[in-house]
């Protein structure tokens, strides 16, 4: 007797999308990810929309504003330069087997970019072949109007979006990631005098590989009574003292967060401990490229005390 059986359906695999070649950054991969995380390939030239490579701008180095002196000799003298927003220009094509298949995307796509003014920012990821990824939030600033010409509108159409960046840089996807943790306790004089073995304390040589700053985030696991954070180049240092707060001592298995951008520490509870730093003279100070030498100090540690710092390169351009 043949028996009936569910017919086997393959697990859905995600196309490959090949990369474009894009001017200014060569081949890659761009994909919108709006504030709700659908994500909106922008290279795929098979779908019913895609960006346009001519035209495009807004993807190379930031843009800055410079403060200058006059000299007495002559010319002027650099006093500061300060990172502006950045706008990034984009022609996108629409198209649908018909007008009503047509519509549908040229909406869809219109809600998607416009809804970073009311939810939040998007995201613009450029993936390059040798798998690097860039991210950049962006904001829908204007261009989502069409040609307005003949036989556009119908089945077929495109806009130049301007998006705006708050933060003109590039961000990696992949963080750096530093763990330092103390090792077992001994007693100084059992058996014979020696000291124990700790990886919390002392001087790390952290690499920022990106183009400029980064501000990290610090997570402290105790036990730990106080915790210090020193810059040795500059001596930019910041303290925090838990018996200032309202939480106490890190016991074992407890955790603090220090968001040195914006200032916020946390306890793995929720509470708001940013009082217990060393204020005014505490700096949350921030890496810069390449290698910078810090010591993480804690009081208190025991064996299973550890310090994790964390951030996302920042790169010029995409």
């Amino acid at each position: 007797m043949p028996l009936i059986t569910a017919p086997v359906i393959a697990p859905e695999v995600p196309p490959v999308i090949p990369p474009m070649e894009i001017p200014g950054v060569g081949y890659a991969t761009v994909t919108y990810i709006d504030p709700t995380g659908t994500r909106w390939p922008m290279t795929d030239t098979s779908a019913n929309w895609y960006a346009l490579a001519d035209g495009v701008s807004g993807l190379g180095a930031a843009p800055y504003t410079l403060t200058s002196d006059p000299h007495p000799r002559g010319g002027a003298r650099l006093r500061h330069a300060q990172a502006q927003p950045r706008t990034i220009v984009w022609p996108v094509l629409v198209k649908g087997r018909d007008h009503t298949e047509f519509q549908e995307w040229w909406r869809a796509l219109a809600r998607a970019f416009t809804r970073t003014l009311r939810e939040g920012p998007g995201l613009l990821e450029v993936a390059l072949p040798d798998g690097r990824i860039r991210q950049i939030e962006v904001h829908y600033s204007e261009g989502w109007d069409g040609r307005g010409q003949a036989a556009t509108g119908i089945t077929w159409d495109s806009a130049v979006v301007t998006l705006w960046c708050e933060d003109p840089y590039w961000v990696s996807t992949t963080p750096v990631a530093v763990h330092r943790e103390t090792g077992a306790q001994v007693d100084y004089l059992v058996p014979y005098p020696s000291v124990s073995s700790s990886q919390v304390l002392g001087e790390t040589t952290v690499m920022n590989p990106g183009d400029v700053d980064v501000w990290p985030v610090w997570t402290v696991t105790g036990p730990a009574s106080a915790i210090t954070f020193t810059r040795e180049d500059t001596g930019d240092a910041f303290t925090l003292t838990m018996a200032d707060t309202v939480h106490g001592d890190l016991l074992a298995g407890e955790t603090v967060t220090i968001s040195t951008d914006p200032p916020r520490v946390r306890s793995d509870s929720g509470e708001n401990l940013i009082g217990g730093l060393d204020w005014p003279g505490a700096v949350l100070w921030s890496l810069p490229p390449g290698d910078t030498l810090v010591t993480f100090q804690l009081d208190g540690a025991e064996a299973g005390s550890a310090v994790d710092l964390t951030f996302y390169p920042r790169y010029e351009t995409a």
